[in-house]
């Protein structure tokens, strides 16, 4: 009998209907020669530290690093576990062969070597290695079956992950609960959600500790547009106001008129991670809703394989796609976009189709399978993968850029204008259409003459500086997949995603496990830290446990793991001796920390405040509001701070901070705690009762 043995119960029984098992058993099915099992994602784990060595059960500074000696694997302790187990244990010791049919990655690689291994399975092993859950797609991968072996760097790349993963986290983890904790909560570290974390911490401390400036900006109408002076910003009135009546009463004279023409190609086809991003954007999904999401139309066998990170097909895809537009085209939604691909011979685009930026698995695609019986939000998610497929294959959009420059007595003006001359593969999105973003992307001039002039109502208009946006899960997962760089160039983002931080398919789970941890908190949809988040970031003096971009580097060797350019043992020996320089450090660190331990109660009722707070606002001065911040500002300033006694106390958005913060000082007084409209005299006495109880301590 061969054995084949998927991931779970519903892609078994697609096999086995496939393969002729037809005869249900308990665990399995049976028949033509078959026998269908599956697993439940992990049956087996790594051991637990006491199961190396039993000192190593009980929570020590002295024992740490915790570094067996050879890592062992064992079951998950669970009844259903442990029967299913029993089963295919049994079926690999009769097989003559097994067919690996796991989840086509890293992960799903790794899942099935361990339940291999467990068993003792000692006969041939082939992989099943497929994009889709289709009928066609499981005949051709069975029809091509792979040798075991043509994986084993994937499994290498896994297994090294894991390790990795525990050697940092099981040390790291008990490492800082033990010297910052309190013994009242266990402070997880882990590989990628610290260096994560970090990056939500670290946008926090910029925005708290942001201080706006203003300057002026000098714009004037003419013929009913808009037009700005070419100078830019003015950094003081004075200097803004010397331009202004420059311009006053003079006439307004075009100099210069130029057209260009232009084309914009069709966005790309997603990987899992922009399908995140869009979700994320559009219906508010987090990312894992999205994940889930898709990976029930991939099962539903309507869309390909989900955990992909690049946004191309190979060349074999292309003979499929009639095929795949016309399954879309039964949607009466679709049927007037494919249509008119349909009159001709289908164009087969370089940035679409190319074999050298596919590895294991293409861009995320609808299937030739028609979808029914989808829930709404699955419809949803479908119908983003279905028009971008669409939209590839269609013409580029024409558009023309008008650029008009004017003068007003030797000051310089300048406006530009968008137009949509062919809408090429914008019908696709018609419906998406957003009126207020299309009057920004399309922006339509007068016809303007060169010498023309005219009367013009200049104007000089005070603004402030802005702080950087707090990250939403749409910004986040795109600041973890180019290490914490905020680009927004297809290609420039193709070549950072070696060194992101994470996989796709962990990315969403990593932000899940944030929550869980009480490190952040979502308010509408930005990421906010917590006290502890923030804390704990601030007292990890670490770079490699909380830097984006050291993080992406160890990522980067991972991937090279798996393409043979990257030796596993050199990895592992090298995360060997991180560990153990951290925790030498941290043990010996001499500076009294402690981590303020913030419970979710906490956490709303102060969430409660701040809304209440923003409504109050909302009716106040604004005038008044500045002018007394500003001097609220000024006078907290000459307050040193009592940890680093460099820098000045600064009043930031949620929290007192230091001016010193970015050099590595941790002062923190919360709003909680201080509130923000206190005098400078009763914050003086905060500041120093602060001192007091830190050097009691």
């Amino acid at each position: 009998m061969k054995v084949c043995i998927a991931e779970k119960p519903s892609v078994a029984k697609e096999i086995a209907d496939i393969v002729g098992a037809k005869t249900r058993h308990d665990g399995y099915y049976e028949g033509n020669g078959y026998q269908v099992t599956w697993t439940f994602g992990h049956l087996c784990t790594l051991k637990e530290p006491h199961e190396y060595a039993p000192q190593w059960k009980s929570w020590s500074l002295w024992s740490l690093p915790m570094i067996p000696q050879r890592f062992g694997i064992k079951l998950i302790q669970d009844k259903g576990i442990e029967k299913q187990f029993g089963i295919i244990e049994t079926l690999m010791s009769k097989a003559e062969a097994v067919i690996n049919c796991g989840d086509a990655g890293q992960e799903g690689e790794l899942i099935q070597r361990w339940v291999m291994q467990k068993a003792g399975c000692k006969c041939p092993v082939y992989r099943l290695w497929i994009s889709s859950l289709t009928e066609e797609s499981i005949r051709e991968g069975f029809e091509n079956l792979k040798k075991q072996e043509d994986f084993n760097t994937l499994y290498e790349a896994g297994l090294s992950r894991a390790i990795g993963d525990w050697l940092l986290g099981m040390n790291a983890t008990r490492l800082y609960t033990l010297k910052y904790g309190q013994n009242k909560q266990v402070l997880s570290i882990g590989r990628v959600q610290t260096p994560t974390l970090a990056l939500i911490v670290n946008r926090q401390l910029e925005i708290d500790n942001f201080v706006s400036q203003p300057y002026w900006e000098l714009k004037t109408i003419y013929r009913e547009t808009v037009f700005s002076v070419t100078k830019g910003r003015f950094q003081t009135v004075e200097e803004g106001e010397s331009f202004l009546q420059e311009v006053l009463g003079i006439p307004f004279e075009v100099t210069d008129v130029s057209k260009k023409q232009g084309k914009e190609a069709p966005p790309r086809l997603f990987d899992l991670t922009s399908l995140q991003v869009e979700c994320n954007k559009k219906f508010a999904f987090s990312a894992e809703d999205t994940l889930k999401l898709i990976q029930s139309l991939y099962e539903k066998k309507v869309t390909t394989y989900p955990r992909v990170d690049t946004t191309f097909l190979s060349d074999d895809i292309y003979p499929k796609v009639p095929g795949i537009l016309q399954a879309i085209a039964f949607n009466s939604i679709y049927e007037p976009l494919i249509t008119p691909l349909q009159k001709g011979k289908l164009p087969k685009p370089k940035k679409v189709f190319d074999n050298s930026k596919v590895t294991d698995h293409h861009a995320i695609i609808p299937t030739n399978v028609r979808p029914n019986n989808l829930t709404d939000n699955e419809r949803k998610v479908y119908d983003l993968v279905a028009r971008r497929f669409i939209a590839v294959f269609y013409p580029d959009c024409k558009i023309a850029t008008t650029t008009v420059l004017g003068k007003v007595n030797n000051v310089e003006f300048k406006t530009t204008g968008k137009q949509v001359i062919e809408p090429g593969w914008r019908t696709v999105f018609e419906k998406d259409k957003d009126p207020e973003k299309e009057n920004e992307e399309e922006k339509v001039l007068p016809d303007f003459i060169k010498g023309e002039n005219g009367p013009h109502e200049p104007s000089l208009t005070e603004k402030w500086t802005q702080p950087p946006k707090l990250y939403t899960e749409a910004t986040l997962l795109r600041a973890m997949e180019t290490a914490g760089k905020l680009v927004d160039d297809d290609e420039l983002r193709d070549a950072l995603k070696e060194n992101g931080i994470g996989r796709p398919s962990t990315r969403a789970a990593i932000i899940e496990t944030l929550f869980k941890r009480n490190y952040i908190r979502k308010e509408r949809k930005n990421l906010i830290p917590t006290s502890t988040g923030i804390e704990l970031i601030q007292t990890i003096q670490d770079e490699l446990l909380k830097s984006a971009e050291l993080t992406g580097i160890w990522e980067n060797k991972l991937r090279k793991i798996e393409h043979s350019e990257y030796n596993a043992r050199n990895f592992l020996d090298e995360l060997k001796i991180m560990v153990t320089q951290i925790v030498n450090h941290v043990r010996n660190d001499s500076v009294n920390r402690s981590i303020t331990i913030q419970d979710t109660e906490k956490i709303e009722t102060n969430k409660t405040k701040k809304t209440d707070t923003k409504k109050k606002s909302k009716n106040a001065n604004p005038g008044k509001k500045e002018i007394k911040n500003q001097r609220l500002e000024s006078e907290i300033n000459e307050i040193t701070c009592p940890i680093c006694k460099q820098g000045k106390i600064l009043k930031g958005k949620s929290a007192y901070g230091c001016s010193n913060w970015k050099n590595g000082c941790t002062f923190r007084i919360n709003f909680s705690d201080c509130p923000p409209d206190i005098s400078t005299e009763e914050l003086q006495k905060v500041v120093e009762k602060y001192n007091t109880e830190r050097n009691e301590e």
